[in-house]
């Protein structure tokens, strides 16, 4: 594996070099992977391992809309097209990307259908972590695995077309066969890793959780609001306020920090922008640190876990979700991000 160092610390990462489609595919020859929930991320990973030659079944509850939407992409009922419990039968490997809350309502359903040597796999850690809570404890005679792509599903369906793929990190959270490293390897290279980087379980779940509540999503979200009604308040435009709050960021700046990293936009910027942003990031790193530090203690407790499963898990949950993306979607910052979005040169009609 590559080694690569981080000011010390050194990390081994396994590139698709090192572990080619090739071998994925001579590792993976007889194993029939079925994949467990067709929401997030059952369609991408699927249709890339399809896409790459491997044997793969898709398990759904028949006649929802994930079945319709299994049907429409190519799965056929009987050959491809599995109820849950069938989809897991017929597999040797287990990929279990139902929902966090699913898997907790759906275990009882999947576990009795593995097999001695199977390999129960996952892409997040959250449900085998949080044991207590959510009941699923694999049983001793499977490899217990996980990859986790570092993208929503439509990125890494997305990222596969485009030929570039998505970093991903893997954990072997139990090894019965003594194959399960390789097969963890194998099957992250099938779904179309760019490069994947080890971590554990527990590890993955924590920063999974701290990433999307913190900068990712909600931190990310919560800066927006601030400085939009700021600006706002202080009798700037919505236009004026979103371009400098949203605009210039998604569709500039940040592209210029995944291309180059920080301290190169920060070189190609105005020498004012870059004396204020790097003043100013001190301030905001300590306003946060505190709000982080409390977010990871919530996290490691299982307190965020409570929360999530007894949110999802309530009866009117859809309803509620749907009345807090509409508060967002019809607030000013976001109507005028969409008539911002509209003026992009790529959305002028012809």
């Amino acid at each position: 594996m590559a080694k690569m160092d981080f000011a010390g610390t050194l990390e081994e990462v396994v590139t698709r070099e090192e572990f080619p489609l090739e071998k994925a595919r001579e590792v993976l020859k007889d194993e029939v992977v079925a994949v467990l929930g067709y929401g997030v991320q059952g369609p991408a990973q699927a249709l890339n391992m399809r896409d790459n030659g491997i044997k793969v079944i898709v398990g759904v509850n028949p006649g929802g809309r994930s079945w319709q939407k299994a049907l429409e992409d190519g799965w056929v009922p009987g050959e491809t097209l599995f109820s849950i419990e069938e989809a897991a039968l017929r597999g040797t490997v287990v990929q279990y990307l139902v929902s966090d809350a699913a898997q907790k309502l759906t275990w009882d359903r999947v576990v009795e259908c593995l097999k001695p040597g199977d390999a129960l796999y996952f892409s997040h850690g959250f449900s085998v972590v949080y044991k207590d809570q959510t009941g699923v404890i694999p049983p001793e005679y499977v490899d217990v695995v996980l990859v986790a792509p570092k993208g929503s599903g439509t990125s890494v369906r997305a990222n596969f077309l485009a030929g570039s793929g998505i970093n991903s990190s893997f954990a072997v959270f139990q090894d019965y066969t003594g194959r399960a490293r390789e097969r963890t390897l194998a099957l992250g290279i099938a779904i179309g890793s760019g490069y994947l980087f080890e971590t554990t379980f527990e590890h993955e779940v924590f920063s999974d959780l701290t990433g999307e509540r913190g900068v990712l999503m909600g931190a990310l979200a919560g800066i927006m609001e601030a400085q939009y009604q700021v600006l706002r308040e202080h009798g700037h435009t919505p236009s004026e306020a979103f371009n400098e709050t949203v605009e210039e960021l998604t569709q500039s700046l940040i592209r210029l920090v995944a291309q180059n990293g920080m301290d190169w936009m920060y070189a190609n910027c105005s020498t004012t922008a870059q004396r204020g942003a790097l003043d100013w990031r001190h301030e905001f790193r300590k306003a946060t640190l505190p709000v982080f530090e409390r977010l990871y203690e919530s996290v490691a407790s299982g307190e965020e876990t409570r929360i999530v499963l007894e949110a999802n898990s309530a009866p009117d949950y859809k309803e509620k979700l749907e009345a807090e993306l509409r508060e967002m979607r019809e607030s000013e910052l976001w109507r005028a991000g969409a008539q911002v979005r509209a003026l992009r040169p790529e959305n002028w009609k012809k």
